[in-house]
């Protein structure tokens, strides 16, 4: 569970908090006051450009997705002087974020956004209560796979649990699809069935699949296996 470290506890004064509201009223941005407040959503004003690196962790995206924007001029910045060094100025990454629908919490909280897509309905709920009240995941749930893909680009989580037994689920095409898509190559995928078998396990493996849950589970191997999948590599 990752969170900020090193966050002071301060308050602001209002001429900080006015500066700060009109600054994203002008960019376009509409943030309600008591985020403004949080101390967690301050340390992203505390640096004034991102490189691609921290951009692609904070969209959850691959480091060559975030040049392939700053290339085709999506995403504006500018390069160091003598280096091929990419820069994003803060403002120009949170209009694109707001552009593109791109969460914000990532950026401010740091917390593990996880995505939950099961066709039984007593699961998805299961675990989105219990994983809501034992971490600090933001967790959102999905019971139809045609909805799934909308999700994934709306939600952009870090971390997918998807049931493999839903009715005509192409365990193979789905992850084919994902790891395809720029936007999405920095999910990790957990693969959830309670009929697989180890020598699926070890081919879903191959395909791509990031971790394997056989049902019934716990709570502390879902947990466990999505503390696994979002550690870095």
């Amino acid at each position: 569970m990752r969170i900020l470290p090193g966050v002071p506890e301060r308050s602001m004064g209002s001429n900080e908090l006015s500066l700060l509201t009109t600054r994203c009223t002008v960019r376009g941005i509409s943030i309600p006051e008591a985020r403004i407040k949080d101390p967690h959503f301050m340390t992203m004003f505390d640096k004034d450009v991102f490189t691609t690196g921290e951009v692609a962790k904070i969209c959850n995206v691959a480091a060559r997705t975030v040049s392939k924007w700053f290339d085709s001029g999506q995403l504006h910045g500018y390069r160091i002087p003598g280096s091929k060094d990419r820069r994003i100025p803060v403002a120009n990454l949170m209009q694109f974020m707001k552009a593109h629908g791109i969460p914000f919490d990532g950026l401010m909280s740091g917390a593990t956004r996880v995505l939950i897509c099961d066709g039984d309905t007593g699961v998805c709920e299961g675990l989105n209560n219990v994983l809501s009240k034992e971490t600090n995941y933001e967790v959102r749930c999905t019971c139809n796979q045609f909805s799934l893909g909308l999700e994934c680009e709306r939600f952009r989580p870090h971390v997918l649990l998807v049931d493999l037994n839903m009715p005509n689920f192409d365990a193979v095409g789905f992850m084919e699809t994902i790891r395809c898509a720029d936007d999405l190559s920095g999910m990790r995928v957990i693969a959830m069935s309670g009929t697989v078998t180890d020598g699926q396990t070890a081919s879903l493996g191959r395909m791509g699949y990031d971790g394997v849950l056989r049902k019934p589970f716990t709570v502390r191997q879902v947990i466990e296996s999505i503390e696994t999948a979002a550690s870095p590599v």
